[in-house]
């Protein structure tokens, strides 16, 4: 029904806290404890007009509730209970008891240490006890991780035929603080089946609004939007939206089509009644339905395409380029590389693809004597750690391609299929269960179709296989295959038949091998470049190609510029504007399809146009001219987050004479610096700044390596001390982990005195290792007074010690308010924080 909306409840936590929760306990063991508070709770949000309860189970995982009194198993059963209880004091049959999970606690890897399987293993204890307990669906709420989320929806999945809902939690640049985007959210969690997806938590109505707007254009499915009461006043813990105000602006939501409306912190019984009465006066019935007939009979066509990582989309329409250089074939270095597991040479690789234009990159890693399952997740791991583009699994292995799919942050593409039965019948159903767009070889198993007809035929049938399978047209992409046409020099005119019928009349997109048009011939290049050209405007739209030559990537911007995808020729002015262009000689004796060892686009050795470097000096990450190489290559390891490389960089440094706090000093204390201004600018997110302190922190581990060996000890940090902690009380602490991570990476000792802490302990601490910088984080507004309190306390036993404060309640102002010296938005404010107070590492 169009008009029906499925109204949800409100806060749970500060419902809990005013009734005599105890700050700093965990609302599940509460909840245990003291079931008829809960169930007096649930009674409200029901009399109140909620058509689903979530059970108190938020953080019941084995992670959350390790050292408690209760279990994992315990908690569920209990608030499931509870809320049954409820339902039928109530007398309403039709309100649904959701099993409420939120995050494991944990970054995964490549953030964190916890990994994929980890994580999967703590959501499949809750949820099978959940569906066991008698839950009616699972939602997964308020996550920030793309890939924490995919482990619950999978573990929900396979375990349960329970209906999987799914919100994620976002700041107002429509990015969650990892920076996963809202399209890669929609377009992973969309795949992966779940029944509804939405936004919760962070911001209030007014704030989510337009991102629940964008969110519509990437999703068929229902969406939730469950917002926050406004803001928090961290001086009362009082949101700023009365009841009425929320209420009124929800009414908003209604002109976005949105399916399911409810309130997360801040809200309560009396916000949710005044949500069902604006949405009655709007004509809006509020009750409970199957949300997967919703979506079944949803209209697609108008919802955006692609595939994704979690920072990035590949939105389809328009050429899209992907590179092929991830292949150990006719490559011994890149094969020694797979055979050593040396990630850093493959994640290089990667990244001069991604800084060519790539769009996605195609990853392969079979090879002769390996094992290929484990090399490709090891490969997977690494790449989607430093690059932000969208992979494309190549394997011919169903169990492979599986395996790197589960763990795969984003929507992937498959490579391949073909038309041969059997292999359609193994690979569609994986394709089908992650969400993956598959390439399909026009081919089967009688080999390569000599004519475009033929082509064309193998084509149609793998589009009618994979509709049939469960899969969208747009996520069908066909390989008419490039044969060498030096053998067989009609096949280029069969190849671009086939691309162009496919294209127009099967209205699929179309991947062609480019390079394999020119084996064997001289100058390749020229062969190389027309047929890409002519293939492009044949409908080609996914050539497959090496990004890192240049005029093959010139010419998509060219073909770009023609076809009007490059409104205004925008990016066709920024990428030639002021180029000094040169010609250098082909040889005729040396084929090229990928560039010599070490060599780059536009090097002479290939056989390619090439870029003019006269009147040209070294540019850094700040885009000012440098005169010191070792400076511009040490910016951009530690850009890239290559820890060998910047290693070795450093001792190349110390070799030449300079000292190690000159090196530190000079040159990867402003690396990490111009690394920060990236992150501020979101050119670069949260895995990307990790791994950016990761790699600078190889070089200072050798740096202190170097001086212990010398029997020097710490020279001279021992004042460049710093303790964290979250406050009493705040059970929360993935950001103040966050900030740990890049302090020490900056060079200082970190004392981590974990969460929940006491302000005596904070104090002790401070007062044994004369500290002189403290940082304190809290999430929750009820724990603002305890942060007070250690800030007071700290004044009377230590009054240089400077005190610095973050968390999401806090404001600037606040943080004056209680006493603190500084306040930080960010890891990256929390390091200059450091640098004024304690001078550099």
């Amino acid at each position: 029904m169009d008009n029906k909306i499925i109204v949800l409840d409100g806060g749970m936590g500060t419902m809990l806290q005013a009734a005599g929760m105890p700050a700093g306990q965990h609302p599940e063991v509460f909840g245990h404890q003291h079931p008829e508070i809960v169930e007096q709770i649930h009674c409200q949000y029901i009399e109140a007009g909620s058509d689903v309860i979530y059970a108190n189970t938020f953080g019941a995982n084995a992670r959350k509730l390790q050292g408690c009194s209760i279990d994992t198993g315990k908690a569920v059963f209990s608030a499931i209970r509870t809320a049954k209880r409820a339902v039928q004091k109530a007398a309403k049959e039709t309100v649904r008891v959701a099993l409420d999970l939120g995050p494991v606690g944990e970054l995964l890897e490549p953030l964190g240490t916890l990994s994929f399987e980890e994580a999967y293993e703590i959501y499949r204890e809750a949820v099978v006890a959940g569906y066991e307990a008698g839950a009616d669906l699972i939602v997964a709420e308020t996550f920030t991780d793309l890939l924490d989320i995919k482990a619950l929806v999978l573990a929900a999945k396979e375990n349960t035929p329970l209906p999987v809902w799914t919100t994620m939690t976002f700041e107002r640049s429509g990015r969650t603080f990892t920076g996963t985007t809202i399209a890669s959210m929609a377009l992973t969690l969309t795949g992966l089946g779940v029944d509804a997806v939405g936004i919760n938590c962070s911001l209030g109505p007014t704030e989510i609004l337009p991102l629940i707007e964008e969110l519509r254009e990437w999703t068929h499915l229902p969406v939730i939007a469950k917002p926050n009461a406004g803001l928090p006043d961290p001086r009362t813990g009082v949101y700023d939206l009365t009841a009425e105000d929320f209420g009124k602006q929800m009414q908003a939501y209604t002109e976005l089509g949105v399916s399911v409306l409810g309130g997360c912190c801040g809200t309560d019984p009396d916000y949710i009644r005044c949500l069902v009465s604006r949405l009655r006066e709007a004509g809006y019935i509020s009750g409970w339905q199957d949300l997967s007939q919703a979506s079944a009979g949803a209209d697609r066509s108008k919802v955006r395409k692609g595939i994704c990582s979690t920072t990035n989309v590949c939105e389809f329409g328009g050429v899209r380029v992907i590179g092929e250089r991830i292949n150990p074939t006719g490559k011994k270095r890149f094969q020694q590389a797979l055979r050593e597991h040396d990630m850093e040479y493959i994640c290089k690789m990667a990244l001069d693809e991604e800084e060519a234009g790539a769009d996605l990159l195609d990853v392969n890693v079979g090879l002769p004597g390996a094992e290929e399952k484990p090399l490709m997740l090891e490969v997977v791991r690494a790449l989607q750690g430093v690059v932000s583009v969208p992979l494309q699994i190549d394997s011919s292995d169903p169990e492979v391609i599986e395996a790197a799919l589960r763990i795969y942050a984003g929507k992937a593409i498959i490579n391949s299929v073909n038309a041969d039965d059997a292999k359609l019948a193994a690979i569609l159903p994986v394709a089908r269960k992650y969400g993956a767009a598959v390439i399909g070889l026009a081919l089967d198993e009688g080999g390569i179709p000599q004519t475009a007809r033929e082509r064309f035929e193998k084509a149609a049938y793998i589009k009618e296989k994979c509709l049939k399978a469960g899969m969208e047209a747009d996520d069908i992409i066909i390989d008419a295959l490039t044969l060498t046409v030096s053998a067989q020099q009609e096949q280029a005119r069969e190849t671009l038949e086939a691309v162009e019928r496919i294209n127009r009349e099967l209205e699929l997109h179309t991947a062609l091998g480019v390079s394999n048009i020119s084996f064997g011939l001289p100058a390749r290049e020229h062969v190389t470049e027309n047929f890409l050209i002519q293939a492009m405007y044949c409908g080609l739209d996914f050539p497959i190609i090496n990004p890192n030559i240049l005029s093959l990537m010139d010419a998509v911007a060219s073909f770009k510029t023609l076809s009007g995808e490059d409104i205004s020729c925008m990016h066709y002015i920024d990428r030639f504007a002021g180029r000094k262009e040169i010609k250098t000689p082909v040889s005729d004796s040396r084929p090229q399809a990928e560039p010599a060892e070490g060599a780059v686009a536009g090097d002479a050795s290939n056989g390619e146009r090439g870029i003019s470097d006269q009147g040209k000096s070294s540019v850094g990450l700040s885009g000012k001219k440098e005169e010191d190489p070792f400076k511009t290559a040490i910016d951009q390891a530690i850009l890239k987050g290559l820890k060998q490389e910047t290693r070795k960089l450093a001792e190349g440094l110390l070799e030449q004479g300079l000292t190690e706090v000159e090196v530190i000093n000079r040159y990867l204390i402003p690396a990490l610096d111009l690394v920060g201004d990236q992150y501020e600018k979101q050119t670069i997110f949260l895995p990307q700044l990790i791994n950016s302190a990761n790699a600078a922190s190889a070089a200072f581990d050798m740096i202190k390596d170097r001086i212990a060996a010398r029997g020097q000890g710490a020279s001279g940090k021992e004042d460049k001390k710093i303790v964290v902690c979250t406050v009493k009380g705040d059970i929360h602490d993935i950001g103040k982990n966050i900030v740990k991570v890049i302090l020490e990476n900056y060079g200082y000792k970190v004392f981590d005195l974990g969460r929940d802490v006491p302000a005596g302990k904070v104090v002790d601490t401070v007062v044994a290792e004369d500290v002189r910088l403290v940082g304190l984080s809290a999430l929750m507004t009820t724990t603002l007074p305890a942060m007070q309190e250690t800030i007071d306390r700290l004044r009377e036993a230590s009054p240089h010690t400077k005190v610095w404060v973050g968390g999401a309640v806090l404001t600037r102002e606040y943080a004056r308010e209680i006493g603190a010296d500084f306040y930080a938005d960010d890891a990256r404010e929390s390091v200059e924080i450091a640098q004024r107070v304690l001078g550099e590492a």
